[in-house]
């Protein structure tokens, strides 16, 4: 069953945040169905910089492709706004799907874009956002290609805006509505009762964003069929990391942190150390007899 098949199905998709190959294949080992590669995640960890549309598509799709050589599991990909117009949207959605993106996010935040749990947002008009999305059906090679489409309207224009942005969405061919950032539980109804019959609906978890956290099950619960949690890794991450250096620095050992870490052979056995020396072993004669 493919992600647009599975979406359409009654339990939730839950789609952990990961930027790299390594947390790719950490949440794959952990049994997720569908992972999301978070252009925020990439900017926090590839620039050391905040969410503010300083990422490239370039750097995105060469992050596709190394998750992809990883890791099969169905990826979710934040393509921001497109990276521009309408056309280059359509050249954003073909590198992407060849890069190995199932489903492909964009919003209608005007450039450059910022992270959608940030204040003074800028969206682009309906009509221009609902010709990018025509235009990213037009361009996938694919149909099981899924793109999503993202509406930041809720701050900038208000709650019953975003709902009717996200109807245009839907007609102009997008596969998957995310309407980004509710403030309640009761928006976070409201959305599934106004859209639930339209389009398979995304929601955002934020760990002190704008919308309140809920489990994936309580989200299911409400109607969505997709609950991703892009940054959490990071946060996870940076906390432990800043824990790790600061005690480093204090002790000049790691020995008061060895209780946190995977020492140099559980690591190896991790990443598949043993299992690719073993196969550039095999590969290094070629028997002929055997062959034929």
């Amino acid at each position: 069953m493919n992600l647009r098949e599975r979406l359409l199905q009654n339990q939730v998709v839950v789609a952990p945040g990961e930027y790299d190959p390594m947390t790719a294949s950490l949440a794959a080992e952990a049994g997720f169905e569908a992972l999301y590669l978070s252009g925020a995640a990439i900017a926090y960890t590839r620039l050391g910089r905040p969410d503010i549309g300083l990422v490239s598509m370039s750097e995105v799709a060469d992050t596709i492709a190394l998750v992809r050589d990883r890791v099969p599991t169905p990826l979710v990909v934040d393509a921001d706004n497109g990276y521009g117009n309408a056309l280059n949207v359509q050249r954003t959605v073909r590198i992407f799907e060849r890069a190995g993106a199932t489903a492909i996010q964009l919003e209608d935040q005007s450039y450059p874009k910022r992270c959608g749990h940030l204040q003074d947002k800028s969206i682009i008009p309906a009509a221009e956002m609902a010709g990018k999305i025509k235009a990213a059906v037009d361009a996938r090679v694919s149909e099981e290609t899924v793109i999503v489409a993202r509406t930041d309207a809720v701050a900038v224009e208000g709650f019953e805006a975003a709902i009717e942005r996200a109807r245009l969405y839907a007609e102009a061919g997008a596969d998957v509505l995310f309407v980004e950032a509710p403030k309640t539980r009761e928006q976070l109804a409201a959305v599934t009762s106004s859209l639930g019959a339209v389009r398979p609906l995304l929601a955002n978890m934020v760990e002190g964003g704008e919308t309140p956290l809920s489990s994936a099950q309580d989200l299911g619960d409400l109607g969505f069929r997709l609950v991703i949690f892009p940054g959490g890794i990071v946060r996870a991450l940076a906390r432990t990391a800043q824990d790790y250096y600061r005690s480093l620095r204090a002790h000049g050992t790691n020995e008061p942190f060895r209780d946190r870490m995977f020492d140099f052979t559980a690591l190896n056995q991790l990443i598949g150390t043993p299992e690719m020396l073993a196969l550039g072993e095999h590969y290094e004669s070629f028997d002929q007899e055997a062959a034929q």
